[in-house]
């Protein structure tokens, strides 16, 4: 029954039969004498010095502190055991144990990274080599790369974490975080909360204009999806200085009627957020973490709100590079994870297809005939879908500023993914596709 519960509502179950050989791990104790904090710190790191290199452990004990609460749980034959459990936390959190855990090279996980990691394998000695390449020359570029992971039919190949780029912290993802709320957004429609022909006025009438223009009254939700608002230049500077941005982006001009005219917009995105929080009652985060993030094994989730207390939907999420890569798994099969259809795969095929013509941010698609004389070198000419951009090498990605990436390669059943502050997004990925592609 617990691990049938676990698997419904996506947690971790480990104190089970099975699972040790499920995940990979084996139980250690104290070696040796346990009774006071002395022979707690002296037991363990006797334990520590047996670890056999890369294998997994799970030691267990219970840690507690010797407060009022603690103080009324007792057994006959164990009546202290307030203090007993206070020591185990001493223990854990000793000098001592820190030092030997340090010396003796041993890394901590968590059991959502013990139970939910992506598996992994060696790489083939071609890609080794061309790993190798591709940081030489990411190195000769002098692009700040933070960090890599590559997977190949679902097991991470390579993974490499450099500069300020830590294993274990999330880090910035800007416009990564268009992605993640379409995915909201197309849960919503399929949990019949949302339509993509919702006009988008109808979700704030507290807030509109005093007169609604006719272009305004066009605007629905596939409109914002897909960077065709009608706008002619991105509003979303209008954040820097207005406090309801809700109200803002619905007094901006509108110039072209929506579906006409391709141009990023991050505040669009934010008004996606907004309407999910309006029809579920529920942040971004809140709505995705039973939905998206916990069945991915992706936790301590941090998305940056606005002042009206709202996800910003298209900047502000912080996960780390494994978080990003499990997307980009997650993308590639399609919105099945484990078996479960975590995402509906029809929403993961029309958000991962050209819906429209698009040209780089900061453009409108009025350049685009001029652009295209370039598409064969270019990466933000391919098209856009929701919230994803289409690649050459028949990919597609999430991107950020500052050269953040989950690029999906269906051709090679394949994800790559970076976290970096390089301001040429192009020269970055062009150096995925000179070294990283033909290995894979």
């Amino acid at each position: 029954h617990a691990k049938r519960l676990a698997e419904e509502y996506g947690l971790s179950s480990i104190d089970r039969a099975g699972a040790t050989e499920e995940y990979a791990f084996q139980y250690i104790g104290y070696d040796g004498p346990h009774t006071t904090l002395q022979e707690k710190k002296a037991s363990f790191i006797k334990s520590l010095e047996k670890l056999e290199k890369g294998r997994r452990y799970l030691f267990l004990d219970h840690p507690a502190y010797d407060d009022d609460e603690m103080s009324t749980v007792h057994h006959i034959g164990y009546e202290n055991v307030a203090a007993d459990r206070q020591g185990v936390t001493d223990m854990l959190n000793s000098p001592e144990v820190k030092d030997a855990i340090q010396k003796l090279g041993i890394k901590l996980i968590d059991i959502n990274a013990l139970t939910k990691q992506l598996p992994r394998t060696q790489a083939s000695k071609k890609f080794s080599k061309a790993a190798d390449k591709y940081l030489a020359a990411v190195e000769q570029s002098k692009q700040d790369l933070h960090s890599i992971m590559v997977l190949k039919d679902g097991k991470v190949i390579f993974e490499k974490w450099m500069s300020s780029g830590k294993e274990n912290e999330p880090h910035v993802l800007n416009s990564v975080s268009k992605t993640f709320t379409s995915a909201a957004v197309g849960l919503a429609i399929a949990e019949g909360k949302l339509n993509l022909t919702d006009k988008v006025i109808s979700f704030f009438p507290d807030k509109l204009p005093a007169k609604v223009s006719e272009n305004l009254s066009k605007l629905t939700v596939r409109h914002l999806l897909t960077m065709n608002t009608g706008h002619e230049k991105d509003p979303s500077k209008l954040r820097n200085t207005e406090k309801d941005w809700e109200q803002a982006f619905l007094h901006s001009d509108f110039p072209r009627q929506p579906g006409t005219i391709f141009c990023y917009n991050s505040l669009a995105t934010y008004m996606l957020s907004a309407i999910v929080q309006k029809v579920t009652g529920q942040k971004l985060s809140e709505y995705l973490y039973p939905r998206l993030f916990r069945p991915l094994g992706i936790n301590n989730v941090r998305w940056q709100e606005s002042p009206t207390g709202i996800n910003a939907g298209g900047w502000g999420l912080y996960l780390k590079t494994e978080d990003l890569a499990k997307m980009g798994q997650l993308l590639l099969q399609g919105g099945q994870w484990n078996g479960r259809q975590v995402l509906p795969a029809e929403w993961v095929r029309e958000m991962s297809s050209a819906q429209v013509p698009c040209v780089p941010a900061g453009r409108n698609s009025d350049a685009l005939p001029e652009m295209m004389k370039n598409a064969k070198k270019s990466d933000w000419l391919q098209g856009y879908g929701y919230q994803m951009w289409r690649c050459r090498h028949n990919a597609f990605r999430a991107d950020g500023a500052a050269g953040q990436y989950i690029i999906v390669i269906p051709d090679k059943n394949a994800v790559v993914v970076t976290t970096a502050n390089i301001g040429n997004m192009q020269a970055e990925i062009d150096l995925i596709w000179k070294h990283i592609l033909p290995a894979l």
